[in-house]
């Protein structure tokens, strides 16, 4: 490979890493977000890591929720779409890349089939936008009035970044504990219905 293309490589690799950065006007310019119980539909854009054990999975994944449908695809990190997951009132399907079919009446029997272990898909779309359920113990919450840790339904979850200072903002970084499971998830982007 010529040092030419090697250096013009490089710049576009700096460019990329470039766009990524935050931009911290803008993170202060966000529009208010609703109240976090109110939040009933939304898009997010960002990365999953999963820790079970031994294994290990990390993927990008984009989620369109809706009270009742969601639609979940995972990319690797090179943008190559892996598997996409669907809810709705008949069920809960996965179809994978190379287009193997699995299918359970809820996402709890979904991710115990594929995975070996329930993941906890049903209660993950309300503790994506920290709206704290009236059963959660452990409550603790950061100088702004926000969720910093709860327990839920036997998942310890920490809210460990927020989209900005605001105390409507909107979580950017969440991890999930439970025996020997961890979940990391980062969301690069928030879309909420208008």
């Amino acid at each position: 490979m010529s040092r030419r293309l090697l250096s013009f490589l490089a710049l576009m690799a700096m460019l990329a890493g470039c766009a990524q950065l935050p931009d911290l006007e803008q993170a202060t310019r966000l529009a208010p977000r609703p109240a976090r119980t109110t939040i009933a539909a939304y898009t997010l854009a960002g990365r999953i890591a999963v820790r079970a054990g031994e294994r290990h999975y990390a993927v990008n994944l984009t989620w369109q929720h809706a009270l009742e449908r969601d639609e979940i695809l995972f990319a690797s990190p090179l943008g190559q779409g892996i598997a996409e997951l669907t809810r709705d009132a008949a069920g809960a399907r996965l179809t994978t890349a190379e287009r193997r079919e699995y299918a359970a009446a809820d996402w709890q029997g979904l991710s115990a089939q594929v995975f070996g272990f329930s993941l906890p898909l049903e209660a993950l779309p309300r503790w994506l936008v920290a709206a704290v359920p009236a059963d959660a113990l452990g409550v603790t919450r950061d100088g702004a009035g926000r969720p910093r840790q709860m327990v839920s339904e036997g998942w310890q979850v920490a809210y460990l970044g927020y989209e900005s200072a605001a105390a409507d903002a909107l979580p950017v970084l969440l991890e999930l504990k439970r025996d020997d499971i961890e979940v990391r998830l980062k969301i690069d982007d928030w879309q909420l219905p208008q």
